[in-house]
């Protein structure tokens, strides 16, 4: 993030389109300029291939930028790279400069000397990993261009094969990559599912690998990056597995030709391109396995970059709205909406007591996706190309929908120029969506956190955020998206009706001069490493000397005795073994994304629309619920979860539905051989178990837009889904509530609020992200009898947060005690109780309560810190 300047009065004129030339001045609460930042170019490296260096001179890069010269001198010199420069700066260049160079000199050698006896084994490869498809299709579009500029035919011998290959790549076409792709474009879950187990298979490409770029690394967070972290660490085993005995003949010298070495420790370089985040080269070191100081970091943005105006913005209160019906609709920001898949980072949400919107908010505003919606069709008939970035696909969907809605009957058909995109589109429509915006066809996006990523498109004016994404590197990703190319920019961030969001908008400085957040993930965690291991062992039987490559040998050596104790793998004198039929690969669901996605299909006509994620299917596209897909509105006539498949029909309709889910949390003693543990602090109980979170959709209302008046309320007769993993949690009687002078109408808020601190701590502890935690908190749960406080591992089985929490209770609960108690605000605020992922819009909370609830809790700690194990 850019150092600040205070308020610029010279600030992006296309403030005033947003403020109606002052009409609506008073919803913004502040605007602050970062000012704008020249270039500095460098020279082509001498050793970079005169054909790619011709192909950028002719797409107009005369002269790269300093830091892609800098990152590409050092992944060429056989280093690793940590590449953490802002959206925009060029990253593309640096990393694929050396990598294709690399490729046309081995090719250049083989063209030369086409009797070598083993110029097909030597000819270099690139792997290129995208945490999504569309990444890794925009990367391909781009690499494609480069190649057509170079002026090299793909199919002479010194040309360029490049290919994406994932699960959406037909088996001639995958045949076609596997015999003859230089570089191949993909994702983690394909390495993982398919290209690992299948290595035999990719051993041209894995003998060959020069190069391994994981780029958007900042994506690979909590339990999903601690995956990722151990598939490269096997890809990296295997690419040493099938790499051929070094032989490179008399006088010959690393480098020769202009062909990059491996690193110095042996094996690809992996260049990890990311978002400005803090301790890059701790993330990227964690994340492909090396030290830290065997990562050379690259975080001068040498680029230029216009002026940034940010905006902070509040929707204006609902004067005479009446809760039940008649006003603005403050509820359209759907509260149960799951975040877009496409979002790598966002596996679980935090399980909570489900409150209504309704109680949720005594002075109701404007929605944010209403407000959002004026601004997008405000600024699209100013002629600004713009992304307004949702928290959900129903609210990419509104928000495209309300603008075109606005700009009906406006010249130019300004109406079609709007659109949405979100996950669940079909590949095809998502392409043509990023080149219409490209182009300028389309003036006007709503999109969810999908176009976060490093997907090329350029050129945009202005980015509205409704809600808060987050973490602040996902906001300032978003905001990277105005006024790249050296163009000034405006971003908005639109608050919520939403404590979070209402305190960021009213604290500029919370959002503006806070630090960024670290990439947070641990591959030691056993109840990912567990699962890695046996993948690793079918690929290759594991032995000893391949220990220290998945973290501290001992560590590692632990984890293999479990294993061979319940089964899973063999333990034989010369390594450890799988020997089971079915794929390992099948034991670890990286992204936990609970099955296969549901089809939306159109019953009439057997058209498929796009797809819905298994975890959210429920709650989407139950029968009766309206979907809309570009603006054109549907309902569910059957949602069929064994066959995965939901039928709809095309119907014009005046509402909307919004699905009610309640959850629970049970504990399950002694479960598949994992009893509860528990700890006494006097009176208070600290247990440590399997348990059981159950949601269930139960019904469905009917609002009428865009008035949300309630039409009706039906029943829902779906299954419950259960997620089985590991909680721990704390548990006081009612006479230590009032000890503490906790009331019983106090109690709600005070146990909400220790949670939300608990969990916003932990990560601090036990080297995990928020998004892998869940919560809930009641005042009198039925298998303690007790007011508790659960958190939870937001993944199937656990992941060893909550076990590390119990550890370490005391030191755990003294923090969060300390950061609520130390916190300067009045009644709650980001820094203390208030959750981003709130499933009850956070509320009820009572800091002051929670703070006295706390105190009486620690009372009765033990002496030491660390009082378990």
């Amino acid at each position: 993030m850019p150092d600040a300047l205070p308020h610029d009065p010279d600030r992006h004129p296309l403030l005033d389109v947003l403020t109606a030339h002052g009409a609506r001045a008073d919803r913004l609460t502040h605007a602050r300029t970062f000012p704008a930042r020249a270039g500095v170019t460098g020279e082509w490296p001498d050793w970079a291939d005169p054909d790619v260096v011709a192909g950028y001179r002719a797409l107009g890069v005369e002269r790269p930028w300093a830091h892609q010269v800098v990152a590409a001198d050092a992944a060429h010199g056989g280093r690793h790279v940590a590449l953490a420069t802002s959206t925009g700066s060029g990253k593309s260049l640096a990393f694929w400069l050396p990598a294709l160079t690399a490729v046309r000199a081995r090719a250049r050698a083989e063209a030369a000397d086409p009797g070598r006896i083993e110029p097909a084994a030597r000819r270099g490869t690139v792997l290129y990993l995208a945490p999504t498809k569309a990444l890794a299709a925009d990367q391909l579009v781009g690499l494609e261009r480069l190649v057509t500029a170079m002026g090299v035919s793909p199919t002479a011998p010194s040309g360029l094969r490049v290919a994406t290959c994932d699960g959406d790549t037909g088996p001639d076409e995958r045949r076609w990559v596997v015999e003859h792709a230089d570089v191949v474009l993909t994702n983690p879950d394909f390495l993982h599912f398919s290209l690992l187990p299948n290595h035999r298979r990719w051993a041209r490409l894995l003998r060959s690998l020069r190069y391994v770029v994981v780029d958007e690394g900042h994506a690979y967070r909590g339990v999903f990056g601690a995956h990722v972290s151990l598939v490269l660490r096997r890809l990296a085993r295997l690419a040493a597995h099938h790499a051929p005995r070094p032989d490179p003949g008399p006088g010959a010298s690393p480098g020769a030709s202009g062909a990059a070495p491996e690193n110095l420790a042996g094996g690809p370089v992996f260049v990890v391109a990311s978002a400005t985040t803090a301790e890059p080269a701790v993330s990227t070191a964690r994340l492909v396995g090396v030290s830290p100081d065997e990562v050379v970091t690259v975080t001068a943005d040498a680029s230029p970059a216009g002026r940034r105006t940010v905006a902070l913005w509040q929707p204006p209160e609902i004067a005479g709205f009446e809760r039940s019906g008649a006003g603005d609709e403050p509820a359209a920001d759907d509260p149960w909406a799951l975040p877009d898949p496409l979002d790598p980072g966002h596996t679980e949400r935090e399980a909570e007591a489900v409150v209504t919107p309704d109680a949720a908010a005594p002075h109701p505003r404007r929605s944010a996706t209403a407000e959002v919606a004026d601004l997008l069709a405000d600024l699209t008939a100013h002629g600004a190309r713009t992304l307004a970035f949702t928290r959900s696909r129903r609210g990419a969907e509104s928000v495209a929908q309300r603008a075109r809605d606005h700009l009906r009957g406006a010249p130019d058909d300004l109406a079609a120029r709007v659109a949405s995109y979100r996950g669940g589109y079909l590949p095809e429509e998502r392409r043509e969506l990023e080149q219409a915006l490209r182009t300028g066809a389309v003036r006007g996006l709503a999109t969810t956190s999908a176009l976060e990523l490093g997907v090329d498109v350029s050129g945009l004016d202005a980015v509205l955020v409704a809600g808060w994404p987050g973490t602040r590197v996902s906001l300032w990703q978003q905001a990277g998206r105005a006024g790249r190319a050296g163009a000034d920019g405006l971003v908005a961030f639109v608050a919520r009706e939403d404590p979070l969001d209402t305190y960021l908008v009213t604290h500029p400085e919370a959002l503006l001069d806070a630090p960024l957040e670290a990439t947070v993930f641990d591959p030691a965690n056993p109840h990912v490493l567990a699962p890695q291991l046996c993948a690793a062992a079918q690929e290759v039987p594991l032995r000893t000397d391949d220990l220290a490559a998945f973290g501290d040998p001992a560590v590692v050596r632990e984890v293999l005795d479990v294993l061979v104790a319940r089964g899973a793998l063999r333990r034989r004198r010369s390594g450890w073994y799988w020997t089971h039929a079915q794929p390992a690969s099948a034991m670890a669901d990286l992204r936990g994304s609970g099955g296969r996605p549901v089809r939306v299909v159109e019953a009439t006509t057997g058209r498929l629309l796009g797809t819905v994620d298994a975890g959210s299917a429920d709650g989407q596209v139950h029968d009766g619920a309206v979907y809309t897909h570009q603006g054109t509105t549907f309902v569910v006539d059957h949602l069929d979860l064994d066959d995965g498949v939901a039928l709809v029909v095309r119907r014009d309709v005046d509402h909307a539905t919004w699905s009610r889910e309640v959850m629970e949390i049970a504990v399950e003693d002694d479960h598949e051989g994992r009893p509860v543990v528990e700890h006494e602090w006097g009176p208070v109980t600290w247990g440590l178990g399997p348990v059981e979170v159950t949601s269930q959709v139960v019904s469905f209302q009917r609002r009428r837009l865009p008035d949300m008046q309630v039409l009706g309320t039906e029943p829902l007769d779906l299954p419950s889904r259960t997620l089985a993993t590991t909680a721990v949690w704390w548990s006081v009687p009612d006479f230590v509530l009032r000890a503490a002078g906790v009331s019983e109408d106090e109690a709600p808020g005070a146990l909400h609020a220790a949670e939300h601190a608990s969990i916003g701590l932990l990560p601090l502890l036990a080297t995990c992200d928020r998004w892998d935690l869940g919560g809930v908190s009641t005042a009198l749960h039925a298998d303690t009898g007790q007011a508790t406080v659960f958190v939870y591992d937001a993944y199937p089985g656990g992941a060893g947060f909550a076990e590390r929490g119990f550890r370490l209770g005391a030191r755990w609960l003294q923090a969060t005690r300390d950061a609520i108690a130390a916190c300067t605000c009045a009644e709650g605020c980001p820094a203390c109780v208030q959750s981003p992922k709130c499933g009850s819009d956070n509320a009820p909370l009572d800091k002051s309560a929670a703070v006295r609830l706390l105190d009486a809790v620690l009372s009765h700690a033990p002496a030491e810190s660390t009082i378990m194990g």
